[in-house]
């Protein structure tokens, strides 16, 4: 498979599906990025991985020997630098930020110390183990309570000042898990393309911008170009480029960040960076593409011959 990113790529194996929480909003995913992939003129093969890790995305891919790979994964296994060792031992050429920065991105407390570290605003956080969580209070409310190493919002706990006693998480949370102090404020989101933020959206709901809220249709409503001051607005462009090399990551990442407009700039907090984010037309980074002329196909393009150039 080598020497194969030295000409113009004709065929691109789109990965979606997975084990992890995420698994339908990958496969929406998937199916929207390889239904623009072949607008924009590629040949497309749609990999859907199963609900167990026992599917052998390497034989699979050895099968068809693509040029490229589209990772449209999301969650564990797919977004935290799993399958991006695996497209590096085939040598295949894949979207999306590489195996490092995949796994630093996807494991909160990594993340959190590389922004602290680049000078980017985070909340105080600690890892605790559930049981105690579950026992008592392990920070002053209002907290959060998340997994370490989970995106879309899956599995998260606020705890609000008048709260009359600790969370009780599900049995399903792992073992040890983050909380940090909560931000208040209103959600922004600013997406990354290479070097080049695009742009500042406000999401707006009627409560918190959990999983339901990004996935169900009418849940939450997207404000584009976010209505909030420049140097607001200037300063989420800088923090997501800022983070976006922290973490060494390439291709595209959404950054998101929740502010109180009361405290001004110092009320701006950094939450993460989604190195893989939702991709359908009306998913956050590509409406801000489009909001910057940048259509769907063009986008996927553009992720393509983005990552062709790196090998």
């Amino acid at each position: 498979m080598a020497g194969r990113s030295s000409r113009t790529a004709h065929t691109v194996a789109v990965l979606m599906g997975g084990p992890s929480a995420e698994r339908e909003v990958s496969l929406s995913s998937g199916r929207e990025c390889a239904a623009a992939l072949r607008v924009a003129g590629y040949d497309v093969i749609e990999i859907e991985l199963g609900p167990d890790r026992g599917d052998d995305v390497a034989a699979r891919l050895t099968r068809v020997a693509p040029d490229i790979v589209f990772n449209a994964l999301h969650g564990k296994w797919g977004e935290d630098g799993c399958v991006q060792g695996i497209l590096e031992w085939l040598g295949l050429p894949y979207t999306h930020s590489g195996v490092l920065a995949s796994a630093m991105a996807m494991d909160k407390t990594a993340a959190k110390q590389a922004f602290r570290d680049a000078g980017l605003p985070v909340v105080a956080s600690v890892i605790a183990e559930a049981a105690d969580v579950r026992a008592g209070h392990v920070l002053p409310p209002p907290y959060v309570v998340k997994p370490n190493d989970e995106g879309s919002s899956v599995g998260v706990y606020i705890v609000h000042e008048a709260a009359n006693g600790p969370p009780q998480l599900a049995e399903t949370m792992p073992a040890r898990v983050m909380v940090e102090t909560y931000a208040p404020g209103r959600e922004l989101t600013t997406t990354v393309l290479g070097d080049r933020a695009l742009g500042v959206t406000e999401i707006v709901t009627d409560g918190w911008y959990d999983y339901d809220a990004k996935y169900t249709p009418g849940a939450s409503r997207h404000v584009i170009p976010a209505r909030i001051p420049a140097q607001i607005a200037n300063a989420c462009l800088d923090y997501a480029v800022r983070a976006h090399a922290a973490l060494g990551c390439r291709g595209l990442t959404r950054t998101d960040f929740r502010w109180d407009e009361a405290r001004g700039l110092d009320g701006l907090i950094l939450l993460e960076v989604n190195t893989q984010p939702g991709m359908t037309p009306t998913s956050l980074a590509p409406e801000q593409a489009a909001h910057a002329g940048i259509g769907f196909p063009d986008l996927m393009r553009w992720m393509v011959e983005d990552a062709l150039c790196r090998t």
